[in-house]
């Protein structure tokens, strides 16, 4: 069955057939060296890399890419900060060979995230994994159950779950700091250009696009694809509500206490240019949940005029008060009538639209979490069992978009009821030759 699948390629074109023996055990006293591994570090992964270069008794052994210039670039920022080049491995499933990798990393785009991380699990690494955590809803349920079969720690990228000031605000939240809170509402703005009307063009030299594609069905090259307008083709990408939403409703579901919904509508469009972008760059999304609760998310890729000041960010309504986060890490709150109440400030730079790190090098909090949980010596801040929670409310928000129906979901497990059009884009196709059993 399809929505079974793993993504070991074991075609005769392929070349090889991976058979992993997962093992079991964490590691041990809290001083080990976590030897990792980055996939895709062109841009976000480069990030990664450098910031878990940083961190003591970490080594990045491995850099993974498809494209031979992103790679070595990303191997020689990590030998200036480390003094050891990692070794270049171009080919996942050649990676998770690796006797000595502790874990891999995965920044490659959005059809990979899902693939790469459920092979991981199964050659017995850990996964810190970027969001969205899956293409589709199928390949997220797909992956927690990969975590839980493998006894693998699988740490989604959403870093806002490690911010101490944050952690303070969901508590008092919680504790009714601003009363029962029934509504969240959550933004992001930026200023994004026309992709164009590509054509087709020869693959670079430098670009494997083959494996690029990986476990997507083939699709050919076009010059206005790589290395990052792939996010706006349902094809490879997931848009802007997953691209960037996932981590505002993820602050809001946490915020909130909820996790499924029972309604969920989207409109929007691709309404500032005319091009090939498919995704929206204007959509609104709403969602009902059981206890009376709402959020709802705007997403405005084209016009990055700000609310509350600022690009993106949250606030949330409660029947005493509000508490507005900016994006970042600080926070606001104000009584019934509108008076500042407490205010949080941690100082640290943010910028909305930065394509690589919005919220600077308050990230590193987050990637050190997943280190030591590796060691054993602290849980995960956003466990996959949490992450695919938060990739499902845009991924909903997507096929409600694409359907224009009204979802009605199971608030047990999120799935879609009653409605076979949207049933159907719960799941995809891969590449013929692509299968896998988790």
């Amino acid at each position: 069955m399809t929505s079974r699948r793993t993504f070991l390629k074991t075609s005769a074109t392929a070349g090889l057939t991976l058979s992993f023996a997962p093992s079991f055990a964490f590691r041990g006293a809290p001083n080990d060296t976590v030897v990792i591994g980055v996939m895709g570090v062109n841009s976000r992964g480069l990030y990664l890399a450098q910031q878990f270069a940083k961190l003591p008794n970490v080594v990045v052994g491995y850099i993974c890419d498809v494209d031979t210039t992103a790679a070595e670039k990303a191997a020689a920022e990590v030998e200036k900060i480390s003094g050891k080049k990692p070794k270049l491995v171009p080919d996942v499933r050649n990676l998770l060979r690796e006797k000595d990798l502790d874990a891999l990393a995965i920044a490659a785009p959005d059809h990979w995230h899902a693939p790469a991380a459920i092979m991981a699990c199964q050659a017995g690494k850990h996964v810190y994994v970027e969001k969205p955590c899956s293409h589709n809803p199928a390949e997220g349920e797909m992956l927690v159950e990969a975590a839980q079969k493998y006894n693998r720690l699988v740490q989604l990228g959403s870093q806002r779950r490690s911010f101490p000031t944050l952690q303070e605000a969901t508590k008092s939240l919680k504790e009714g700091i601003i009363g029962r809170v029934y509504l969240a509402k959550g933004w992001y703005a930026a200023g994004r250009k026309s992709i164009g009307t590509g054509k087709p063009a020869p693959v670079p030299a430098n670009l494997n696009f083959d494996l690029w594609q990986g476990p997507a069905p083939r699709r050919e090259f076009k010059d206005n694809l790589v290395h990052y307008n792939w996010h706006w083709f349902w094809h490879w990408g997931t848009g802007e509500s997953l691209n960037n939403g996932t981590h505002e409703l993820d602050v809001m579901r946490w915020g909130l206490g909820v996790d499924y919904p029972t309604k969920v509508s989207s409109t929007g469009g691709r309404l500032h240019f005319e091009d090939d972008w498919e995704t929206p760059d204007t959509q609104v999304i709403n969602y009902e949940f059981p206890g009376r609760v709402m959020m709802t998310w705007e997403g405005r890729s084209c016009n990055s005029h700000p609310i509350e000041g600022s690009g993106r960010g949250v606030i949330f309504y409660g029947d005493n008060g509000t508490m507005v986060i900016p994006g970042g890490a600080d926070y606001k709150v104000f009584d019934g009538k509108n008076k500042l109440v407490k205010e949080v400030k941690k100082g640290d730079k943010m910028d909305a639209t930065n394509t690589v790190s919005a919220t600077g090098d308050m990230d590193a909090l987050h990637i050190a979490n997943f280190v030591e949980a590796v060691r054993g010596t602290t849980k995960l801040t956003a466990p996959i069992s949490e992450g695919h929670k938060s990739t499902l409310l845009p991924q909903l928000g997507n096929i409600a978009y694409r359907t224009g129906s009204i979802l009605t979901c199971n608030p047990a497990n999120g799935r879609i009821l009653d409605n076979r059009e949207a049933q159907k884009l719960w799941k995809r196709e891969y590449e013929k030759g692509w299968n896998v059993i988790v």
